[in-house]
């Protein structure tokens, strides 16, 4: 695992698929329905996104979940990680339907498990937000990323980079919109915090 954790970070996502196939042959050994298993087929599965085989990718996030659901119930942190991973892929291979379902579900165990304004929620609602800017329902997505807007600030203060990114995921979502003039201010907004020393 951790071969592979250091090749992924290097990039060589080739090689990080084959020694996290290993690793999963390894963990196996201590039963198929074992958390190591698990934790394992996640990272080849990370390995696959990376090299956009999304299709191989897919149905070992999903052997993934069966575990972890086994293993800790609906409501637990590693289920809605997995949920998440298996959003993303879906909006990135353009299955926006079955993105916005995973999604969703990896935001109400969040929500529920950290409460409405933690860090890993406004994560979450990006994501989210993502799905529905790609469909062009620029409503709802405006919503999340105002809420995402509104966690950072609370939970980083309103001059940490994160809000700026926040912001000027805001500010593009506003732009695809045709909302310029709305898009000038949020984009005024980062430009400040990014240009303006930490303290």
């Amino acid at each position: 695992m951790e071969a592979g954790e250091a090749t992924m970070r290097s990039g060589q996502y080739a090689d990080a698929e084959r020694i996290f196939t290993q690793a999963v042959k390894k963990a196996e050994q201590f039963g198929l329905h074992d958390r190591r298993v698990a934790v394992t087929l996640s990272r080849l599965a990370q390995a696959y996104t990376a090299q956009e085989k999304y299709v191989e990718a897919e149905p070992v996030y999903l052997q993934a979940l069966k575990i972890y659901q086994d293993v800790h119930g609906e409501d637990h942190v590693d289920v809605a990680a997995t949920l998440n991973n298996l959003g993303v892929l879906h909006r990135k291979h353009g299955q926006f339907v079955d993105a916005q379902a995973f999604l969703a579900r990896a935001l109400k165990i969040k929500e529920k498990i950290f409460g409405p304004d933690d860090l890993e929620v406004a994560l979450g609602l990006s994501n989210l937000a993502a799905v529905y800017s790609a469909q062009n329902q620029f409503d709802p997505a405006a919503q999340l990323l105002q809420r995402v807007v509104a966690i950072r600030e609370k939970r980083l203060g309103p001059k940490h980079p994160d809000v700026a990114k926040a912001l000027e995921e805001y500010a593009a979502l506003l732009r695809k919109s045709h909302r310029d003039a709305d898009a000038m201010n949020i984009e005024a907004r980062a430009q400040a915090i990014r240009t303006k020393p930490q303290p």
